[in-house]
């Protein structure tokens, strides 16, 4: 299962945030956080991915579309 990162991407834009900032209040580096990116959002841990729904204020069926597709 993929991270659909094109859809994270445009979340975090639409947000008006940077990767930096999303990394800071994930609580990790942002070198961490931009290979996680990279990696297609492969490493993100399940925590990690119910964070980034906080941080993002994300809808359910936008955590769906981005995490589970």
């Amino acid at each position: 299962m993929c991270t659909n990162m094109a859809k994270l991407k445009g979340k975090i834009a639409e947000c008006g945030m940077t990767q930096e900032e999303v990394a800071e209040r994930l609580g990790v580096d942002s070198s961490t956080f931009s290979r996680k990116m990279k990696a297609d959002g492969l490493s993100f841990t399940v925590e990690q991915m119910h964070k980034l729904v906080e941080i993002l204020n994300m809808t359910p069926q936008e955590a769906i579309q981005i995490f589970l597709q």
